[in-house]
């Protein structure tokens, strides 16, 4: 009886450690997914708080008379003139008349700087639509220079350093009381390429680049690793080459992207002779990193379609390619396309390898074709990023919001099709 009661004992107390244990390594689970959590969340929101101001803009909106003898354009047709006339002068004319106290040279010099770089292109675009307009008073939308604008949206961050003086700084707070200096949404940000001022930077040649990029990349990549992915599964023999294959592409989903880079730089840059930093270049890099993680994701999907579907197949008399093409890789297309999806996220985040064929070159204009110069968001992120301007620090964190969606967006759309298309047996 004693016996039975101290083993009863020993196994109460062994139950208790076991339990002991469930519960700290379930807190050991829960800690480890609120951590994760919280990185996260540390990451969105440094994100955010840094880039939410890149969605708006400063303009200055003046009332500016358009007096032909102040820019000694007399004559809008001749195209001598053009090339001499001040395009800048009537600009200030209606800056200085709201700031009458900007008396002295040096203080219509401290008063021009409020102007973005660009602002006589305004004019000039504007006359040369629109020639009538020449003697005439309009209202015209200027960018703000970087400075007014960090000083409008961050005057109260100790993160940005104020570059105003203190004169400066008064007649800012002047135009803002008169509504003359204004912020509203970023359009610019969407419908521009790159810029030297930030005012006048936008993402939209590098959303283009990562798209047309990302086609290349999805053309080749996709059906060439379905491809080699069933063959490999479905037909290929068993034998040492089909091994070394295997081990091989593996190894080639662990290689770091800037090897990808280096080998598309010397093969189809220095031995094909294919131009730098266009989209087609690109896509085949990105498509020979993304290969690898097709084929794995593809062969896995394959093999988990039962082997009683080939067996049924076979069964009423389908041939191997019958029983390929219309049972196994339909039932295993939701994992393929997952897995290819994901991968070309991957692929669309990748800088690395782009920045080895030349696609860190300083493009202003939008690409309109796989053979134009063309860059990607990642690398906008990274020229913005390492750029002295304040102003482009908040464009690359609003670029990295960008880019972060289209990721987002992406994996969303992996995790649907897998939802929609698969099928349970």
């Amino acid at each position: 009886m004693t016996n039975q009661r101290s083993q009863a004992e020993i196994v109460r107390k062994s139950l208790k450690r076991r339990y002991r244990k469930e519960r700290r390594f379930r807190l050991y689970g829960i800690l480890a997914i609120f951590i994760a959590l919280a990185s996260l969340f540390i990451l969105f929101a440094d994100i955010i708080s840094k880039g939410h101001t890149g969605f708006v803009k400063t303009t200055i909106t003046l009332d500016v008379s358009l007096d032909s003898g102040l820019m000694y354009l007399d004559d809008p047709t001749d195209k001598d003139q053009w090339s001499n006339a001040d395009f800048k002068a009537p600009i200030l004319a209606a800056l200085q008349a709201q700031v009458p106290e900007a008396a002295g040279a040096a203080e219509k010099r401290e008063l021009g700087r409020f102007l973005g770089t660009f602002a006589d292109s305004e004019i000039r675009n504007l006359l040369t639509k629109n020639p009538e307009l020449l003697n005439t008073t309009q209202t015209i939308e200027f960018p703000t220079h970087d400075r007014v604008s960090v000083y409008v949206k961050h005057a109260d961050n100790p993160r940005y350093s104020i570059k105003l003086s203190e004169q400066q700084q008064r007649w800012v707070d002047e135009l803002v009381q008169k509504g003359i200096i204004d912020t509203s949404f970023n359009d610019v940000l969407f419908s521009r390429g790159d810029s030297r001022e930030p005012a006048n930077a936008g993402v939209l040649g590098a959303i283009v680049g990562s798209l047309l990029t990302m086609l290349v990349t999805l053309a080749i990549s996709f059906p060439v690793g379905i491809a080699a992915a069933v063959y490999l599964e479905e037909f290929a023999p068993q034998n040492k080459l089909t091994d070394f294959i295997e081990v091989n592409i593996n190894n080639l989903a662990a290689v770091p992207s800037i090897i990808f880079g280096l080998l598309g730089l010397a093969v189809f840059i220095n031995l094909f002779g294919m131009p730098r930093s266009v989209p087609v270049v690109g896509g085949l890099v990105l498509a020979l990193m993304t290969l690898p993680t097709i084929i794995i994701s593809s062969r896995a999907a394959i093999k988990s379609v039962p082997p009683s579907i080939r067996e049924a197949a076979e069964g009423v008399g389908a041939s191997k390619m019958q029983v390929v093409l219309h049972h196994v890789v339909p039932l295993a297309m939701p994992g393929m396309l997952t897995g290819s999806i994901i991968g070309m996220a991957q692929a669309l985040g990748e800088t690395a390898p782009l920045l080895l064929i030349g696609m860190v070159a300083f493009i202003v204009d939008v690409p309109d074709g796989l053979f134009s110069s063309a860059t990607v968001l990642p690398v906008q992120i990274y020229l913005w990023a390492s750029s002295s301007e304040q102003g482009f620090v908040e464009l690359a964190s609003a670029a990295i919001m960008v880019l972060l969606t289209f990721m987002i967006i992406m994996n969303a759309l992996a995790i649907w099709l897998r939802k929609r298309l698969e099928r349970r047996w």
